[in-house]
């Protein structure tokens, strides 16, 4: 009897689980968009969960909730009901805000489902195509020769374009003006303008101005190069250690969802990301897709988290 009666026990826990994870999605799943449209999260996110909504069958009902590097957005999916119909699309700020901010209205660790990773793109390094550095090196040197004399603009304190700057910094030992701006766009338009002297701009953000002669490429931010700019070497090849730093974007739920519905979910993100059509696209914007498993993403995200606390500890950057 004590057998049965377990395996009756089992089996009246695990089928539900079962039949749910089967059935998910039976009605519209709402995803936060953590960043304002058109932003990398929004066209990221937004590509890939069109391509899920077809296997799902099911409206993916996507809404913007920017502000806070993110934090709002992520604020309603922690409070949300734990039944895979409310999903988070984040930035890598995700990881970097509890450094950030000194008091976030939840627990990025606690209070949250590590779902899967969607795609990464690297910062580039970008200088006016009128600027007499032609390379990391002769950047470098210059920053050292009058330490303080070139200013770097950024995207606002504790955004990637700033940590970007910050660990270059620290991986150089040079001594630079930072001049902080509302956004990319900003800081774009004061490089144009010769107002900053370089930036770490998102490749998605630079792209067009770099290929149209605009702007000089001097070297991406990832550990190799990116597709969409194959002749741009990595900082590490240009001679540049221990900088390597990124864009990268993911999805969660709130704590406590079922696991096989968590299964499920990165199963068809996964699958969405694999489809050449995904992929494509998402490569052409400077993407590389992420392939992880749910405990795979988790163990990242608490690697990242640390990493990122480092960097702005060192960086002497106060919470907000």
């Amino acid at each position: 009897m004590g057998f049965h009666r377990a395996l009756i026990l089992f089996l009246g826990f695990f089928l539900p689980l079962q039949v749910q994870a089967q059935n998910y999605p039976d009605k519209p799943v709402r995803v936060i968009i953590s960043f304002t449209p058109g932003s990398s999260t929004d066209i990221v996110g937004r590509v890939v969960m069109a391509k899920v909504a077809e296997y799902w069958g099911q409206p993916v009902v996507n809404e913007n909730r920017g502000g806070a590097g993110g934090s709002i957005g992520s604020r309603e999916v922690a409070t949300s009901a734990p039944d895979g119909y409310t999903l988070l699309i984040n930035s890598n700020a995700h990881t970097v805000n509890p450094a950030i901010y000194a008091k976030l209205p939840y627990d990025t660790v606690k209070d949250f489902t590590d779902i899967v990773p969607l795609a990464a793109q690297p910062n580039v390094l970008v200088v006016n195509a009128t600027s007499p550095h032609k390379t990391v090196a002769e950047f470098v040197a210059a920053a050292k020769a009058k330490p303080g004399a070139i200013n770097i603009g950024h995207a606002g304190i504790g955004s990637g374009t700033h940590l970007s700057t910050e660990r270059f910094i620290a991986a150089t030992g040079v001594k630079v003006e930072e001049v902080p701006f509302k956004g990319t766009p900003e800081v774009i338009t004061a490089l144009l303008s010769d107002s900053v002297q370089a930036y770490f701009a998102p490749i998605s953000a630079a792209l067009s101005a770099i290929k149209g002669g605009k702007l000089r490429a001097l070297a991406v931010t990832t550990d190799k190069r990116n597709a969409t700019l194959p002749e741009v070497p990595t900082l590490a090849e240009a001679g540049v250690k221990n900088a390597s730093s990124g864009l990268w974007f993911g999805v969660w739920g709130p704590a406590g969802m079922p696991p096989a519905v968590v299964q499920k979910i990165s199963a068809d993100v996964r699958k969405a990301l694999a489809e050449p059509g995904v992929k494509e696209k998402l490569q052409s914007l400077g993407n590389d897709t992420m392939d992880m498993s749910p405990p795979d993403f988790a163990k990242f995200v608490r690697e990242e988290i640390a990493i990122y606390g480092k960097v702005i500890k060192d960086a002497g950057i106060k919470p907000q």
